[in-house]
């Protein structure tokens, strides 16, 4: 099979070509977020963007915002073609057309929530997360994939969770009552678990094919919005707008 990153890519341009969008001049443009701007004030000092391991990049497409989680990032402006063309060999490049996507396909009405939730969002997210999961398969073994606090912190309170994340500054510490265990035990931790709450942000960083093994995954975050309604990937981010 196909990486997914590239199927979307495919999807993507398809999509703006057969809505004549493709070769406007029709600007679209990308610059990092500050953390206030991004996420308010969310009652709490730990969620990654706040330690500077991350940015929020926003584009925007007509009168459509589109964002996405990214380590490196940079200002892009330019038209659709232009994005289509870029090599999505870098987190930078991908970052830009993942942002683009989202905004575009919130525009031609497609997806939605594609702007980060702000101030008590994320912990009003994290309950939402876990009643629909229970509420989807009752009480299950979850493995998270990725560091998000206000998530780590519901879930452990309620069933038996794992956490995977690649920051070198969380792996060995219980952060919100959970073991960050590395990378390395990314398989291990799949195979324990009956459900993957896997954040959008693996499809910025190429990493995502992983967890499309067959076990049920579900998706957070709105770097995902766009790719989950082109690809039918099952994606839950109730807070954001």
């Amino acid at each position: 099979m196909k990486p997914l990153l590239e199927t979307l890519h495919a999807k993507a341009i398809d999509l703006w070509t057969r809505e004549g969008i493709l070769k406007e001049g029709i600007t679209v443009t990308a610059a990092p977020l500050s953390v206030k701007e991004a996420i308010g004030d969310p009652e709490a000092d730990d969620f990654p963007i706040q330690k500077g391991k991350e940015k929020l990049v926003e584009a925007v497409f007509r009168d459509a915002r589109g964002q996405a989680f990214t380590d490196h990032y940079g200002n892009f402006s330019g038209t659709l073609d232009e994005v289509a063309a870029l090599p999505l060999t870098t987190n930078r490049n991908r970052s830009v057309f993942i942002s683009t996507l989202n905004a575009v396909s919130r525009s031609l009405g497609l997806c939605s929530n594609t702007v980060h939730c702000r101030d008590k969002g994320p912990g009003l997210c994290a309950k939402e997360v876990y009643e629909t999961i229970a509420a989807r398969h009752g009480r299950c073994k979850v493995t998270i994939i990725g560091f998000q606090p206000a998530l780590a912190e519901a879930m452990n309170a309620k069933t038996d969770v794992r956490l995977v994340d690649l920051d070198p500054d969380n792996i060995g510490r219980t952060k919100r009552g959970v073991l960050v265990e590395g990378g390395e035990v990314t398989r291990d931790a799949m195979d324990w678990a009956d459900l993957l709450l896997v954040t959008g942000t693996t499809l910025g960083n190429n990493s995502i094919d992983q967890f499309l093994t067959g076990k049920p995954v579900l998706f957070y975050g709105t770097t995902i919005a766009g790719a989950a309604s082109l690809m039918g990937l099952n994606r839950y981010c109730p807070q954001s707008s």
